[in-house]
């Protein structure tokens, strides 16, 4: 009968041997402390017998290790923090660790209370997508020696490492190739303000503007959020303004999925009376009744680089080289814009 609960103890009474020639044969130093092959076959097939498995965290305590890495991701729901959440899990399984996910919910206080859980944890290292500008509590952890890497958001003054897309060249080469096809009257629907993408995204957008000799109309540049909601609610509004934009420009999917169910309650086709481009590619673009235009990143290569550069750190018990590596874009055409325009649109409502 299997033992409800085996441990090295049991299976050193069961075999008449120590508790630490046991531990050593389980933990492959048989070689090292001379224990013969008959004793380590004996003490495997006991374990099994026995249904053994070793106490992690008593072992983590031991050796200071839990071989757990903590993911503090802003929104679970949108399609491309999910991605990247599913390449930081299998690079790290690949190396024997385990992810601690939270949501922050795009709430710096709940980020926070986030980072407190991960220590309680006693996490091994961390890697965070941050929200805002607030930097005092990552500064805390860094302080403490604990690895952490910056992903996808970061903060140009902050001294740790961090993985993301080229947020701006993607912007600028996205407005440019509205611009290029005849739209000069270009709506922004940014996301959060005050990130580092959607801060960088709307400065690629006004520099394709300055760099054609184009006025920037700020009542084009709205939003606040990378949420569905934001891009249906703005875009109501915006399919008011007098004279219509020609042509919107949206720093998310998410974003992308609200505008375009505001645009076709409207009445209006996409790119027959608006033209669009979305930052951020999924699958599901190609799918949709108009093909969207896309900006898009690399976010399994994105997870994969952050989570070796925090093993790097973990495995060698030091702080990276805390300058950032920025991932290009990639422009894929599709349908979602209407080239060579002559549109005369008027205000809805």
């Amino acid at each position: 009968m299997k033992n409800s609960n085996p441990t090295l103890k049991s299976i050193a009474l069961k075999l008449g041997v120590s508790v630490t020639t046991v531990s050593r044969a389980l933990n492959g130093k048989s070689n090292r402390y001379r224990i013969s092959k008959e004793t380590e076959l004996k003490i495997l097939k006991a374990a099994k017998e026995l249904a053994y498995s070793p106490n992690q965290l008593a072992r983590g305590l031991r050796l200071k290790r839990t071989n757990t890495i903590g993911y503090i991701i802003p929104d679970i729901s949108n399609p491309f923090f999910a991605s990247i959440a599913k390449s930081v899990e299998k690079s790290a399984r690949k190396f024997g660790y385990s992810i601690i996910l939270c949501d922050s919910e795009e709430s710096t206080d709940i980020e926070k209370e986030s980072l407190q859980l991960m220590l309680n944890r006693k996490v091994d290292g961390l890697i965070i997508s941050p929200v805002g500008l607030e930097v005092s509590h990552l500064v805390a952890v860094s302080q403490k020696n604990i690895p952490i890497v910056l992903l996808d958001r970061y903060f140009p003054n902050l001294n740790l490492p961090f993985v993301t897309s080229d947020n701006y060249q993607g912007a600028l080469e996205a407005v440019n190739l509205l611009i290029e096809n005849g739209h000069t009257r270009i709506a922004c629907i940014q996301g959060l303000k005050n990130t580092s993408p959607n801060n960088d995204r709307v400065r690629g957008y006004k520099d394709a503007h300055l760099n054609k000799q184009l006025t920037i109309d700020e009542s084009l540049i709205v939003g606040d959020s990378f949420g569905e909601d934001n891009g249906y609610i703005e875009t109501k509004l915006l399919l008011r303004k007098n004279p219509l934009p020609t042509a919107i420009f949206s720093v998310s999917n998410l974003i992308s999925l609200g505008a375009i169910r505001a645009i076709s309650e409207e009445g209006l086709k996409i790119p027959e009376d608006i033209s669009m481009i979305s930052f951020d590619d999924q699958p599901y673009s190609r799918f949709l009744s108009t093909p969207m235009t896309t900006v898009s990143q690399q976010s399994t290569q994105i997870g994969q680089i952050a989570t070796k550069l925090l093993l790097d750190q973990i495995e060698s018990k030091r702080s990276h080289d805390p300058q950032g590596i920025f991932l290009p874009t990639k422009i894929i055409l599709r349908d979602s814009i209407k080239r060579n325009i002559n549109l005369k649109l008027k205000s809805i409502g």
